[in-house]
């Protein structure tokens, strides 16, 4: 455990590029090999939409990245947040801080953008992408990147979390989002053990279907069981699945980056 919270706590930044870029590039690789919808498309060019939303990702987390870290610091100095309450040793904090941080900063995110009409506008960005792959992960929106950093800011503030969790948290949240994206399918057995705890391409691309009830279901990023346990959990036959959002199927909706960018603030 030493090990393990020494690195994160002072994870140099060029690992943290590794762990997107290399994850992008696995799962890509992946589903050339074995795609689970053959489907043509653009493909590099829908990945260069998306990596240019990933892009604007990565710099509203940078900017406002000195807030996540001042309020882990605050929480520390002050002992303030329920894992210092609980005053539980490291593995603790693991094993109850990583879940609380993935409810809270990304399921609870998710929930509310798809409740709030204002947060859905952002959202819906996400939602537009009809050929979900693992670039589709970080297609947010600039000011759904704001959102769901306040969220994080939240939690992190809530649970008193440390600098090595935070760290460990948005690791894994990045791999298992480009994960979760990917066009590819699990062994039908493999899928349905793996779901019992973690994301699965087959559970998430539910959410990703373009008509209610099955756009307002699987909202979990890491962990699964919190769709279980709060009742969003949907289920569909992957060969019924359509992606997108049925308000916006047009192509100029889901191709073209300036369009995209403007539809929050678009009167429908």
């Amino acid at each position: 455990m030493e090990a393990i919270t020494a690195y994160f706590e002072t994870i140099p930044s060029s690992h943290r590029t590794l762990i997107l870029v290399g994850g992008l590039t696995i799962f890509w690789l992946l589903e050339s090999a074995v795609p689970l919808f053959t489907a043509e498309y653009r493909r590099w060019r829908h990945a260069g939409i998306n990596l240019f939303f990933t892009f604007t990702t990565i710099v509203v987390n940078f900017v406002l990245a000195f807030l996540l870290i001042r309020g882990s610091q605050w929480t520390v100095a002050n002992e303030f947040g329920l894992l210092h309450w609980l005053n539980l040793p490291t593995w603790g904090v693991l094993l109850l801080g990583l879940p609380l941080l993935d409810l809270l900063g990304a399921y609870l995110a998710h929930w509310v953008q798809h409740r709030v009409p204002v947060l859905w506008r952002f959202h819906l960005i996400h939602h537009t992408d009809q050929n979900v792959d693992t670039t589709t992960a970080n297609r947010h929106h600039p000011g759904e990147s704001v959102v769901r950093f306040a969220f994080t800011t939240l939690a992190v503030v809530l649970l008193g979390a440390p600098i090595w969790l935070i760290f460990l948290y948005q690791s894994m949240s990045v791999v298992l989002s480009q994960f979760n994206h990917a066009n590819i399918t699990l062994p039908r057995r493999v899928d349905r053990v793996l779901r019992y705890v973690f994301v699965t391409p087959d559970m998430h691309r539910v959410h990703h279907h373009y008509v209610l009830p099955y756009t307002d279901s699987n909202y979990s990023n890491i962990f699964s069981f919190w769709d279980r346990l709060f009742g969003t959990y949907q289920e569909l036959d992957h060969q019924q699945i359509r992606y997108g959002v049925d308000t916006h199927m047009e192509e100029d909706h889901h191709q073209s980056i300036r369009r995209m960018l403007g539809i929050p603030f678009e009167r429908r």
